[in-house]
């Protein structure tokens, strides 16, 4: 078989090669391309079986339909999101389309309290401060996070990670979620999402982007937090009205923003655009606050969790090319 890998950077051709060599080496050949895949770049996978594509990949109608004249059946995503693709599409044109539901969980929820940290102690400026030799501590004031509510927005294994570490801090744990779990139970109590909001000093997002949770964070809701409380999204942009959140920030309502993740993210992230000039004037008017931290998507980024990134990736190819049953086919998982 043959692969095409969009979006592919230096990392993610090492761990997929790793993986490759070790098990598929004489049934796959592999081709990496930096280009994210669109209409123009659906042509560099012709000849190919299979395209490999990540989170801001958009695998629209046009694209697919490009993508099948190519005489490609299969979608492999390494990641767990799937919103960036057309389901009701890629099912009509027969697709096998897969994803990776879980890789190292704990990488995320562990970012997510790097974020907490960070701007809770504003240990960023600190460090900036002392490499210009200025030791002054004034506007460096946290807070302490023992007894501290934290409210989970969506109880997943991600979610779940964050519960279990933030209750070690010492602090009360609220949970919402749609679908809930019991495993919750042990660290908090489920509560509807505007006492989860009204109640928590700090207020992280680890739910799926979907029409239900677009813009879930908006002018509504953010009126409902608790004054000074601090919000975290390391799980989709779009979770975010980012203009609702930014005009927040201006009224002093929200005490910090940690971002790991942006709603426009696709044209900025993955790549260095540090020579540029960035047309993008929410996005740097979110970068004017000095309560606002912005990383650019790297929550999943350890050595355990690109190693099954690649692992479950290719392996959910293996079970298209014999045949075989995938836990992870998102079209099985539809009917």
């Amino acid at each position: 078989m043959k692969l095409a890998v969009f979006s592919a950077q230096p990392y993610d051709q090492r761990f997929l090669e790793q993986v490759h060599k070790a098990k598929y080496s004489d049934a796959l050949e592999i081709l990496y391309h930096v280009f994210p895949l669109t209409t123009e770049t659906a042509d560099l996978a012709r000849d190919c079986d299979a395209v490999c594509v990540f989170v801001n990949d958009v695998l629209t109608k046009d694209v697919m339909d490009k993508l099948y004249s190519h005489g490609i059946r299969a979608i492999l995503l390494r990641c767990a999101g799937f919103n960036n693709i057309d389901l009701k599409e890629a099912e009509k044109l027969g697709f096998f389309v897969a994803n990776v539901p879980s890789y190292s969980p704990e990488a995320v929820a562990e970012f997510a309290v790097a974020l907490i940290q960070t701007l809770n102690r504003n240990t960023h400026r600190a460090y900036n401060r002392v490499r210009e030799g200025n030791f002054n501590l004034d506007g460096l004031l946290g807070q302490t996070l023992f007894g501290k509510t934290v409210g989970v927005v969506g109880t997943g294994k991600i979610g779940l990670s964050l519960a279990r570490i933030m209750k070690g801090f010492g602090c009360r744990l609220l949970g919402y979620d749609v679908y809930k779990t019991p495993d919750f139970d042990q660290y908090g109590k489920y509560v509807e999402l505007d006492d989860l909001l009204s109640q928590s000093d700090i207020v992280s997002l680890h739910c799926p982007l979907m029409d239900i949770t677009r813009h879930l964070i908006n002018k509504e809701t953010l009126s409902k937090m608790k004054p000074g409380a601090m919000l975290i999204n390391t799980s989709r942009g779009g979770l975010l009205d980012t203009s609702a959140v930014i005009a927040a920030l201006k009224n002093r309502t929200l005490r910090g923003v940690g971002l790991d993740v942006y709603e426009a993210e696709a044209p900025l992230f993955y790549s260095d655009h540090s020579s540029d000039i960035i047309q993008d004037d929410v996005f740097q008017r979110l970068m004017t606050f000095p309560n606002v931290l912005v990383c650019g998507h790297q929550g999943f980024f350890t050595e355990e969790a690109l190693t099954q990134i690649a692992e479950v990736t290719l392996s959910n190819l293996h079970d298209f090319k014999n045949g075989l049953p995938c836990k992870n086919n998102l079209m099985a998982k539809k009917h």
